[in-house]
């Protein structure tokens, strides 16, 4: 029979013992994917093969546990006996002994997640209050004038830090404000050294941090009140707290951020070779300038030099340039005199023309035009005015009672001069005054005729 498979049962139906652990580690296993368990470690055994086995126990129980080398080896620090930890396993069985255990996938000391918990739950209250921000974060300056340490004044990170600036910078000045940086004074004891730097006003920068350490060593960088302190800090600060991986509410309120106090000090000091090759550019610079410089006054120098001349030479200089400018002035003069006398003759030609004489000459030539035109003008329109009478008269002529009296025809009135226009208007015995084409009738009515002429 192969050891993949399972015994058959006895006659009577019992199982075997393997049978059983099987069924036993299949419900465990189905029934329980993954566990946390919270407890003490205890034996624990760490063989050549690089797998761990302990004991994890509370006041009343204990159970086996074994951590297999692929799983361990991922972990930073390695548990101890007595220590209490939080742990994440799979629970199975041992067939071999029958012996119920947990295969564990993970480890942490025990409160871990609770801390987690809380830095994530500030994190995310800060952020919102905008202590993360970019726009709050102040430039630090490099190198600063003085810088101030808040660490402890034994630990490793003042050592490193000393190191750094001794090899890069030895020159700068450093105030230490000795703090805890671990334990239960460690809070109060940040904050008030950083406002103890701000009493003392010489710092125009600051390193805040210590080495690395668990989650609980480093818990008091992770504390609101050092986050508040940071934020409210007018000095610059770089937050340098723990391991490159070691991320805390400090680091995100700081100005800037180091993974180590050494890489603090690096990045708050210049290297001194590069600071003394700088110098030796400027040298060389100001060197070659300042050769430059003294060239370029020989060069003016010279240039002065070759301008420089005798009295005697620029005497005569001027004498010549004096004769020059006595023969443009008599030039000029007489150009301007001959200019004044064209102006005069023209102001005598516009004077003569003004003359009341010759104004009084031109004022009787315009008269004697304007009669001659007057006259012309007089005669025309006497002229246009008799053709248009006579032609009126002619038609008057044409349409006159005279024209037609002249024709043999009479016309009669009465007394009172009306024209008579119906014999009915005289009776017999009446006075008539008929007026004809040359001279007047006065006459009498003898009959009156009111019918048909040739009846």
């Amino acid at each position: 029979m192969r050891k993949d498979e399972t015994p058959a049962a006895g006659a009577s139906g019992a199982l075997t013992v393997s049978q059983l652990t099987r069924q036993v580690k299949g419900l465990l296993e189905t029934s329980f994917m993954e566990v946390q368990v919270e407890g003490e470690i205890s034996g624990l055994s760490r063989p050549a093969s690089g797998h761990w086995y302990f004991t994890l126990k509370d006041e009343r129980s204990q159970i086996r546990c074994a951590m297999f080398r692929n799983r361990n080896r991922l972990l930073k620090q390695a548990p101890a006996d007595g220590e209490q930890v939080l742990i994440r396993a799979k629970v199975s069985l041992y067939e071999a002994r029958g012996d119920f255990q947990l295969i564990v996938e993970a480890i942490e000391p025990a409160g871990r997640g609770a801390l987690q918990r809380a830095f994530e739950e500030l994190k995310a209250r800060l952020e919102r209050e905008g202590l993360f921000a970019m726009e709050h974060k102040q430039p630090v300056p490099v190198p600063p004038q003085h810088l101030g340490l808040v660490t402890s004044g034994t630990g490793a990170a003042i050592r490193d830090i000393l190191t750094v600036l001794n090899r890069r910078f030895p020159g700068l000045a450093i105030t230490l404000y000795p703090t805890p940086v671990q334990g239960a004074d460690a809070t109060a004891g940040i904050v008030a050294a950083i406002e103890r730097a701000h009493r003392h006003g010489r710092c125009d920068a600051l390193i805040v941090g210590r080495g690395g350490g668990s989650l609980e060593d480093l818990w008091c960088f992770n504390e609101e009140a050092v986050a508040r302190a940071i934020f409210r800090s007018r000095i610059p600060i770089i937050s340098a707290v723990g391991h490159e991986v070691d991320i805390t509410i400090a680091d995100l309120v700081a100005d800037q951020r180091a993974p180590t106090p050494s890489a603090a000090a690096e990045a708050i000091s210049p290297n001194r070779q590069e600071f003394l090759d700088r110098l030796s550019g400027l040298e060389e610079r100001l060197i070659l300038g300042a050769r430059q410089l003294v060239q370029q006054r020989r060069d003016r120098l010279g240039e002065l030099h070759q301008r420089l001349r005798h009295p005697r030479q620029q005497l005569q200089e001027q004498a010549q340039r004096l004769d020059e400018l006595e023969a443009r002035l008599h030039q000029q003069t007489r150009r301007h005199l001959s200019q004044l006398q064209q102006q005069l003759h023209q102001y005598w030609r516009r004077l003569a023309a003004v003359r009341p004489e010759h104004r009084l000459r031109l004022a009787r030539e315009r008269v004697s035009e304007n009669r001659e035109r007057l006259e012309r003008a007089v005669r025309g329109r006497l002229e246009r005015d008799h053709d248009r009478i006579r032609s009126l008269s002619a038609q008057l002529d044409l349409v006159s009672p005279l024209a037609t009296l002249n024709r043999g025809y009479a016309i009669a009135e009465d007394d009172s001069g009306r024209i008579l226009r119906n014999a009915v208007q005289r009776a017999p015995g009446d006075a008539v005054h008929v007026r004809l084409g040359e001279g007047t009738l006065d006459c009498r009515v003898e009959n009156v005729n009111t019918g048909d002429e040739n009846a």
